[in-house]
């Protein structure tokens, strides 16, 4: 896909990603019908070290999780972000959760788009609707 703004980095992780064009067109779409405009999109695969590191330094937070989300965009400005996802701890949730490692990959970077659109998973209601939104988005990537 020329001119692209979602870019993929991969620091000390390795795994076959397929299919990175449909995604990449896909998220540029489902920002548009969240309704924002998706300046650039950094997703960088890392350990579960890098991403404990980064969770304890930056939210204060002690113990892993799938994925950081990093909004850099001045308000009411196109999307600018960082999406920092644990390959390790995706291939642990998809084992976990009976999914392939793939569909757990689209969900966490639906999940990471989703919080950037203004959806939170703090309350009960809120994880409720955001699951909801992430399953919609897979069930749309997934049958196309």
């Amino acid at each position: 896909m020329k001119n692209s703004n979602v870019y993929f980095f991969y620091q000390e992780v390795s795994f076959a990603f397929r299919n990175r064009n449909k995604l990449k067109s896909f998220l540029v779409k489902m920002f548009k019908k969240e309704g924002f405009v998706l300046k650039q999109l950094n997703v960088i695969f890392c350990t579960d070290r890098a991403l404990l590191e980064m969770n304890r330094r930056y939210l204060k937070h002690d113990y892993f999780t799938d994925i950081i989300t990093f909004s850099l965009s001045e308000k009411n400005k196109p999307i600018e972000a960082e999406l920092y996802i644990s390959v390790d701890r995706i291939k642990e949730n998809a084992r976990i959760n009976i999914q392939t490692f793939n569909q757990e990959l689209h969900r966490v970077i639906f999940h990471g788009c989703l919080h950037l659109s203004g959806y939170n998973d703090k309350s009960s209601q809120q994880i409720k609707i955001i699951r909801e939104r992430e399953s919609h988005y897979l069930r749309l990537y997934f049958l196309k």
